[in-house]
């Protein structure tokens, strides 16, 4: 396949200067720090890359699964599109801007190749970047022009794009691993990918249906028990299954919510589970306050809790994401070489810069 980046690049730009709330969504992204590619996905730097590039501190999947933070892509094929407005979501939202927003599936459909094609080479400009910065490790920058992994997140919900199989393949025929990133919302898709990504995590904040329409504000009917049909589904999933607990403080560290999430881990039986605090950042600052972000020492507690309750051993943390990893695993299941003894010894490749979270934006 040929790809025409001039014309896709037209095909962008026309479609999102054709109505006010996409010229909207557009500007706010682009101000954000997010390269469009096809149509309606984005590319957008890590913080954890500008580190590992600067500073040699990594993330804590570089940590856990040997992810090299300055050869990952974090990628979304549908930048704007989910199906929750998540009080906590740093992301950009609809009424963050003052317009209102019916569309709950894309209106376009990229290309998987095209995708995978101009993640890459965005990838690889933006790395391109720190050739010469005297502050930089420059082996690493040329290391980064090729990249290892993508992490499939980043903004909206990528289970609606139609053609995530294919996406997931493109990468894995590159020798490219992946993360996919979901709330749950779209079972069906889950269960007929015609490829499995590396590793699948299942976000979660709510533990009942009340707290789930009050926090994760869907904008579909059902959305709950949707989500019930994933915690029941990634039990028969083949690869690794993370669930990704966000913390709330004052919303779901309490012994009810707690309660639940073990259950949820019992019927899903994930490999890990990952207990991370909440971010006052972005566009949750104006739906919850710096109170609602838990210190690591709160992320701890709760992890033992959540390790007392489902038998789940607590493994590793990184101090400055705020997160502790739980597993009936011995070591994680490695995806790459980055930090080799990361689960034993964190501060040795994420030194804590200070105990105070570290404003960043991660997939």
């Amino acid at each position: 396949m040929t790809i025409d980046f001039k014309a896709i690049k037209q095909k962008r730009e026309e479609f999102w200067t054709s109505n006010p709330v996409y010229k909207a969504i557009y500007d706010r992204l682009v101000k954000q720090g997010y390269h469009l590619i096809g149509t309606i996905g984005a590319v957008k730097r890590c913080h954890w890359t500008k580190e590992a590039v600067l500073r040699h501190r990594f993330c804590y999947k570089c940590l856990w699964y040997g992810i090299e933070s300055h050869r990952c892509i974090q990628m979304t094929p549908v930048v704007a599109w989910c199906w929750n407005r998540c009080l906590h979501c740093w992301r950009i939202q609809f009424e963050d801007i003052g317009m209102h927003w019916d569309d709950t599936r894309p209106p376009v459909i990229d290309d998987p190749e095209v995708l995978v094609e101009e993640s890459i080479m965005t990838h690889r400009q933006i790395m391109a970047g720190y050739k010469g910065n005297p502050k930089a490790d420059q082996k690493m920058v040329e290391e980064a022009m090729n990249p290892k992994h993508a992490a499939i997140s980043l903004a909206g919900e990528p289970l609606l794009y139609p053609r995530l199989g294919e996406l997931i393949e493109e990468y894995h025929k590159r020798g490219i691993t992946t993360f996919l990133v979901t709330h749950g919302t779209r079972p069906d898709v889950l269960k007929n990918l015609e490829k499995e990504p590396s590793q699948l995590y299942i976000s979660m904040e709510a533990w009942s249906k009340e707290t789930y329409e009050y926090f994760n504000r869907p904008s579909v009917p059902r959305a709950w028990e949707l989500f019930q049909e994933t915690i029941d589904y990634v039990r028969s999933f083949r690869s690794p299954v993370v669930y990704r607990i966000t913390i709330v403080k004052g919303f779901n560290d309490n012994e009810e919510a707690l309660r639940a999430f073990a259950k949820f881990i019992e019927r899903g039986n994930p490999h890990y589970v990952e207990v991370k605090a909440y971010m006052f950042i972005g566009g949750s600052r104006a739906r919850l306050t710096r109170d609602n972000m838990p210190s690591h020492s709160e992320i701890r507690s709760v992890a033992q809790k959540l390790s007392e309750l489902t038998g789940y051993k607590v493994l590793s943390e990184s101090i400055p994401s705020r997160i502790v990893l739980l597993s009936r695993l011995d070591k994680p299941i490695r995806h790459g070489k980055g930090c080799p003894d990361g689960v034993e010894h964190p501060e040795k490749y994420a030194p804590a810069l200070t105990e105070e979270y570290e404003e960043m934006e991660e997939g």
